[in-house]
């Protein structure tokens, strides 16, 4: 019972609080529209969001490694703030304060509370680490599925600053329960190494940098599409209510993916193999959608799912790799790799898009990037000092 107690579900609502994030395709036009700003600008505060995300799970893993009870409660307070401030900045019509609101300080919260129950939910389920990481960033992929009814609902009668108002109080409850039952085993020992791991020694191995090179490249790809799912759709005259149900979907297939995909791996002798399949998903999508000149929701929700198995085979990936001591540290340095996509994938889609004038152009590139992602995993499974289960 302690391993669903102090573990599961705590990941489960810390996780699937901050997932909200992803329903940002339905927010960027109102925003917009009331302060008068173009959406490309508004759109920005997301990249700068997953920028932040990334950022401060890869500095925070110290933290988690550290005290994870404390690394919850910031990420709960730093996430309902930055709920809070987008409020405010919505009020008095200031982008520079959405960036700050929405963008850092939200992104912080994000990425602390992403990474903080991780580590805690591979030392419950020691033999089923795929499925434990699976069940945490599968929360983060359903939370738009629960987010979106809930926006669009608030949006329609509420106006945008008491929305984000109601929403910052809303998601403060289940995280700091959260914070409150998240607890380690008491068997656990964690190894008296502080000054022994070498960062230098970590980023410059040759797996390292494939990992971080392919979970760069998936992070991108979804991003040139998720978060433009909303004015995409729009783009292809498909109904505002239709739009709302799909990006729903997407969120179900998003956190499916995560769970389904992490808890085969833990089947297989190399966990890789999953990548491959993920990247053979996307880049037949990615052709198909190209010889129709359409992308249809059912491709969408496919590169939902792929992009949201890539988190949840990440930890379990390094600590096949380079064991559970440290993991914390690891994994969030990796997720330095979701910065940057933050600052490429969406702002990639928008520039093609307005320079084309469609986004349906973006795909042929998605499919270059897509067989870039699939060779360093490649490389990853054939590597000679691996040391995989």
């Amino acid at each position: 019972m302690n391993k669903w107690k102090n573990a599961a579900i705590p990941a489960v609502l810390l996780l699937g609080s901050a997932g909200m994030v992803y329903s940002w395709s339905l927010l960027v036009k109102p925003i917009a529209e009331y302060i008068n700003r173009s959406q490309t600008e508004v759109q920005f505060a997301f990249s700068l969001a997953i920028f932040f995300l990334g950022m401060s799970a890869a500095f925070g893993g110290s933290v988690v490694e550290r005290n994870v009870h404390k690394s919850s409660l910031i990420g709960a307070i730093l996430f309902c703030s930055g709920l809070m401030v987008t409020a405010a900045a919505i009020e008095f019509k200031s982008l520079v304060l959405l960036y700050i609101g929405f963008g850092v300080i939200l992104g912080m919260g994000t990425g602390i509370s992403y990474l903080s129950p991780v580590k805690t939910l591979m030392l419950w389920f020691k033999d089923n680490k795929g499925l434990a990481t699976g069940i945490s960033v599968c929360a983060f992929g359903f939370a738009s599925t629960i987010a979106s009814p809930i926006i669009s609902h608030l949006l329609k009668r509420f106006s945008l600053q008491t929305s984000f108002i109601i929403m910052g109080f809303m998601y403060f409850i289940p995280m700091i329960i959260a914070h409150l039952l998240l607890k380690k085993p008491s068997d656990w020992i964690e190894p008296q190494t502080k000054g022994n791991f070498d960062y230098k020694e970590y980023i410059t191995d040759k797996r390292f940098i494939a990992i971080w090179i392919m979970f760069f490249l998936n992070i991108t790809c979804g991003l040139a599409l998720i978060p433009t799912a909303s004015p995409l759709m729009t783009e292809l005259k498909i109904t505002p209510r239709t739009i709302t149900l799909v990006v729903a979907i997407m969120g179900v297939f998003n956190g499916a993916g995560r769970l389904v995909f992490a808890a085969i791996s833990d089947k297989l002798k190399n966990r890789i193999t999953m990548y491959y399949i993920v990247f053979i998903m996307s880049i037949l999508t990615m052709v198909i959608s190209i010889i129709n000149h359409n992308f249809s929701t059912v491709a969408l929700i496919i590169i939902s799912s792929g992009y949201g198995a890539g988190f949840a085979l990440l930890p379990s990936l390094i600590s096949d790799i380079w064991g559970m001591e440290n993991v914390s540290k690891r994994h969030g340095i990796a997720l330095s790799a979701w910065s940057c996509a933050g600052l490429c994938g969406n702002q990639m889609s928008m520039f093609i898009q307005k320079h084309t004038g469609s986004y349906l152009s973006v795909l042929s590139v998605l499919v270059f990037l897509y067989m870039i992602a699939m060779y360093a995993s490649v490389y990853i499974g054939k590597s000679k000092n691996r040391v995989f289960k």
